[in-house]
This record gives structure tokens, sequence and C-alpha cells, in this order.
């Protein structure tokens, strides 16, 4: 789709709840899933994913509106029935991209004052990208398959 019309259907997309046992939307991300910590990823639950839903993607990202977006995480190809993911893995048959340092797997944020996001999308069918796929591919593939998204935001980290 193009232009307005490409515009008016990411409006109309579902949408999901995300929620975390360690951390509520609006506040601090705690340290251990920082630079700082050793804990990884941090549980994440989502809810409300559509039926016509195929697999489930999470990227964790902040905004920098001086520096851009910087990608933290991508996982995909999660199974649409999956409604949770615990700390520091992921689940079994997920594959995780490349971020934007390049590396696979959770790369845990350091800059102390951002907010970084965890988004959950519902997608209408696979990414089908292998593990460490570049991340413009993966982003370009999950954006172009999405049905539905939610997401977590901290507003800085502990």
């Amino acid at each position: 789709m193009v232009g307005n019309a490409a515009s008016a259907e990411r409006l109309q997309l579902e949408p999901l709840s995300v929620t975390s046992p360690a951390l509520r939307d609006g506040g601090a991300l705690p340290s251990d899933y920082s630079c700082k910590g050793s804990a990884g990823n941090p549980p994440l639950r989502w809810s409300r994913v559509p039926d016509a839903a195929r697999s489930v993607a999470i990227v964790a990202d902040n905004n920098n509106a001086r520096t851009g977006a910087e990608v933290h995480w991508v996982v995909f190809d999660i199974d649409h029935r999956t409604n949770e993911l615990a700390e520091g893995t992921i689940p079994v048959g997920a594959v995780e991209g490349s971020t934007t340092n390049g590396k696979v797997g959770y790369t845990p944020p350091c800059r102390f004052q951002e907010n970084y996001r965890f988004t959950v999308y519902a997608l209408k069918e696979k990414v089908d990208l292998g593990k460490g796929a570049p991340l413009s591919e993966t982003l370009k593939s999950i954006a172009d398959k999405t049905i539905a998204w939610g997401r977590l935001t901290a507003t800085h980290i502990e």
C-alpha cells in the first residue's frame, strides 16, 4: 500500500495489551535489564491477539529525537498462541534478528535518561527470516505483516 491507504490501514490496527511483572508502562526500566544488570530481557505478557494472527514479533528500542531509534532486540516467528515471555529467554521456535549494533539477541540499553519501548506485534504470517537476519529486512517484514500491536514504555533506567 502507498500513501493515505497505508496510513488509514495503520490507524485501524487492533490494539494489543502489553504488560510485565517487572515494570509498568510509564515507569522505570529496572537496572537488571540494562547494561548494569545481568538478567537479559524483561518478562513480557500480551493479550488480545486477533484470531487472524499467525505469529508474534517483539521489538525493543529507544526513540531518541536527536539520533533516531536504536533497536536493542528483535524476536520474531513466536507462535501466535504464546502470550508471554520469561525473563532472559525467548520462546521455543522463535528467532532473534540483528539489532542496531549488528549483534543477535537482547542488547541491554545503557542511556539512563531515555525512553525504552517494548512493542509486541501480531502478524498475519511468519516473518520467515533466519537468525541474525539484517535489521532493515526484519523490520520491513514485521511492518508489512502487522495486524495489531501494543507497547510498554519505560521512561528511564533505574
